[in-house]
């Protein structure tokens, strides 16, 4: 069985998908995005600079933009389970035909300009977490009297931590006093997938109820409780509850792998989830398109 995976915020690199505006299709699409954003994204994506791909408003909607584009011009797309790390669910949805490009791209820029909002309103951040076992991180942020929460379990050994600053850098002392190979800040503009994220998932939530959802053709395994979803209201609920809850990607990796998944085949830039998927089960077999 084959899984296509789409990634999430930090995949991003200059001249991503410059190499598909020769497919028609590919590049109706680009044109289709430049006009429902209202900027010309693909010329940001094709031509400009690292600093300009970080700005909240790019980010987001650019690796949403590649990752549908590839699915949607690739000649051997066919998904029996799809997924997508934190931003790459909405990727996942519009493979599996549960949203339309455009309703996607509407709501992907719709939760950068949200949580941009909540990272202005309440200043946060997030760690990585390497060499500990996912229960003495989770019981370490318990103890912490500040906001502090695990934000995603990217693979064995290696958990994202986020929440208020003072709270992720107690974290940090204590989890390096725990054993940590490593607990290190990272250089984020928030505490994505926590509770400070709250303001950001009311505004998400209005859009997304706003928006028609369709059938699927194949079930999505979703971040918040890795497991397989087909009913859109049950799609709908979790892509909501997303934005405070963690990322569950070791444990989405193997309820698909229990499903019957041998290859996971990831779709948008970069290579982030090929080696995630290795570190979680080196028998799986990973590619990209």
């Amino acid at each position: 069985m084959r899984a296509y995976v789409f990634p999430g915020q930090g995949s991003q690199f200059p001249g991503m998908g410059r190499d598909l505006i020769e497919n028609p299709k590919a590049k109706e699409l680009f044109e289709l995005a430049n006009r429902i954003l209202d900027f010309s994204i693909s010329e940001i994506m094709f031509g400009g600079t690292k600093e300009e791909l970080t700005q909240t408003k790019v980010t987001q909607p650019a690796i949403y933009i590649h990752s549908t584009i590839l699915a949607l011009t690739s000649e051997t797309f066919d998904p029996q389970l799809v997924a997508g790390h934190s931003l790459g669910e909405f990727s996942a949805l519009v493979a599996n035909g549960a949203l339309s490009f455009e309703d996607g791209l509407k709501l992907v820029f719709k939760r950068a300009q949200a949580m941009q909002k909540a990272c202005e309103a309440q200043p946060g951040t997030m760690a990585a977490v390497l060499g500990l076992e996912d229960s003495v991180v989770e019981e370490v942020c318990l103890g912490i009297p500040e906001i502090v929460v695990p934000a995603n379990y990217n693979c064995p050994g290696q958990l994202v931590i986020s929440g208020s600053v003072p709270g992720v850098q107690q974290a940090c002392e204590k989890l390096t006093e725990a054993g940590a190979r490593r607990a290190m800040m990272l250089p984020v503009g928030g505490a994505f997938h926590s509770p400070l994220m709250q303001p950001a998932q009311e505004e998400l939530a209005s859009a997304i109820e706003d928006t028609a959802f369709s059938g699927p053709t194949c079930a999505v395994i979703q971040n918040v409780d890795a497991q397989p979803h087909l009913q859109i209201e049950d799609i709908k609920n979790n892509l909501i509850a997303q934005l405070t809850a963690p990322v569950r990607w070791t444990q989405s990796v193997k309820t698909m792998r229990s499903l019957g998944a041998k290859e996971f085949i990831e779709t948008g830039p970069g290579k982030v989830l090929q080696g995630l998927v290795r570190k979680i089960d080196a028998e799986a077999e990973v590619s990209a398109i």
